[in-house]
This record gives C-alpha cells, structure tokens and sequence, in this order.
C-alpha cells in the first residue's frame, strides 16, 4: 500500500514511526510548507519524494491513500481534495473547526465510498480499550469521566518548541478529544454546557475552558481544559464506574488505587497513534468502514458547535 503524507512537522513524524512498523506500507510522498525541511524529514525516513503542494502528491504512480497531518484550517478542504482524486484518507484530529466543513467532508466519504477516517487517538490508547472491552462485555459501565487537558501554551509553538503556522484551539481540537471517547465509552450526549475564561490578547483563543456533558446512559462528564497550566502536562482521565474506578494517562492505566493495570495483551502495540494507523490500513485493504470513521465521529463535532454557539451567546 501506497501513502503520501501531508504535514511533517511533529505529528506528522510520529506517523511516519508507526507505518513504519505496517508490513506492506510504503510511504512514497511527504508534503510540508517548506521545501527543504521536507526533504529533510524524507530523507531521514527513507522517502524519495517531497513537495510543498498536495496536488503534487496525489499524482504519485500508485498511490492509495493519504494521511493528513496539517494545520487544522486546511482539514476538511483536503480531505474533499483527496478523496476527489480517489484516494482513502485520514485526517488528524481535529476534524475540523467548524461544522459546515465536516458535513461537507462526512457528505463526500458518503457519495465516493471512500475510507474516511479521523485520528481520534484515544479510541485507540490501549488504556482506554481496556475499559472499552470491558463496557462491551457488559462487565462494567460508566458513571462519570472527570478528564483534565492541560498544557501550557501561552506563545504559539508546537510540540517540537518550534513556532506554529496555525493557532490550536481548546474546543475544537482538545475538546474533541474527550467528548467523542465519552460517547464512544458512555453512549450518545444528550446534554453539553460549557463556559470559558478570557481570550488571550495575542492568540485570540480562550486559554481556559470546563466543559459538562451528560450522556443518554446517565453517565456525566466534567473536563477542565488550559493553556495556562504550569504544571505536568497532557490529559488524564478518571473513569468512575459502577464496578470499579481506573485513571488512564496516555497508554497507561491504574486503578483508583494507582494500582497498575498489565496492557500487554490488549493490542499488538502499546502506541495509539501506530494503532490507529493500523485500523486506517486494514480498513482499507478489508473494504470495510474503520473504527473512528468521519460517520462515527460527527456526533463529537456537532456538539462541538454547539458549545461554540452556547460561548458565543
């Protein structure tokens, strides 16, 4: 299998790892905003091409899908851009930062039957598979997630230290990250407020932000987010259920007790982002919808507009 990436910039390599580790994926196109750091990313990875356009990449003999992994603003017109030249793609997440623009995405994944995913990485985090096998096994359910995103972000770099063309956003990218996985473990969101701290007077963005989300299940959701946080940083979540109560850090796991939980047999890998990889490219060769495809994760993004229009207001 054939596959282009587009963005080299941090996440992008943290792709280039994990295909790496894919038997039968080779990646034969890497696109970046600048010529010559690309060539530079291309040449570590062993890749013979490099460009600063897209266009030029979906034109790659053989090519049969496309990872895209740039700033948030140019999402969803690349994913439409991809799949009209009859490529598979995934999209980083987030998916996008305005609703409009996924329905546009989710409506051409429709018409061209193409495989159309995004990276929702905590579906794929061994940690949370392991609570997820366990709710589908009927072996526990959730009553609450408490889930803390904390960075500290006041200048606009990115996880290199170096500075970003584009600014992150809390709502639409980390938010995203939490109120699809509480869908995903505790059933569909019937309820979502949100308030939110000032903008910051350079970024434009809101540094601070708490979220609360109820599901049709019962369950409730309380997720703090902040730029502003001096501190360890990531996310955390703590998983209350009816039949125990586990906190999940990335690929780790410990009961409430900060016993640790053995994930060895939960995936092939401990590493989400390989995992996530591995679902886009068996999807693909399986003929099948992935896990985390752009239909399953709309239901995240349209509440994410709605809790725009509620800050809005």
């Amino acid at each position: 299998m054939k596959i282009a990436l587009a963005g080299a910039g941090a996440f992008g390599e943290k792709h280039l790892d994990a295909l790496a580790k894919i038997d039968g994926v080779e990646v034969v196109s890497i696109v970046g905003r600048r010529l010559e750091p690309t060539q530079a990313v291309a040449a570590k990875y062993g890749v013979q091409h490099a460009c600063t356009e897209l266009s030029e990449a979906l034109e790659q003999p053989g090519l049969d899908a496309v990872i895209l992994a740039t700033p948030t603003q140019m999402h969803a017109e690349q994913a439409i851009q991809c799949m009209a030249a009859g490529k598979h793609v995934q999209v980083e997440i987030p998916l996008c930062d305005s609703l409009a623009d996924g329905e546009s995405v989710l409506a051409k994944a429709e018409e061209t039957g193409l495989v159309a995913m995004v990276g929702h990485t905590r579906r794929f985090n061994p940690s949370h598979q392991f609570i997820h096998d366990k709710i589908v096994a009927g072996d526990l359910a959730v009553q609450q997630m408490d889930v803390q995103t904390y960075f500290f972000r006041r200048k606009n770099m990115n996880a290199k230290g170096e500075a970003r063309s584009w600014t992150d956003h809390l709502l639409w990218h980390h938010a995203a990250h939490t109120v699809d996985l509480f869908a995903y473990q505790a059933g569909p969101i019937v309820q979502a407020n949100a308030i939110a701290g000032p903008l910051h007077p350079e970024l434009g963005i809101e540094m601070d932000m708490s979220i609360q989300l109820k599901a049709e299940s019962g369950a409730i959701c309380t997720l703090s987010l902040s730029f502003n946080n001096d501190g360890p940083l990531g996310t955390f979540f703590r998983y209350i259920c009816d039949n125990g109560t586990w906190i999940a850090r990335y690929d780790d796991l410990v009961t409430g007790r900060e016993e640790p939980i053995d994930l060895s047999g939960v995936a092939v890998s401990s590493n989400g982002i390989e995992l996530q990889d591995r679902e886009f490219v068996a999807a693909i060769r399986e003929g099948r919808e992935p896990n985390a495809s752009v239909a399953q994760v709309m239901p995240c993004y349209r509440i994410l507009d709605q809790l725009e229009r509620q800050l809005a207001a």
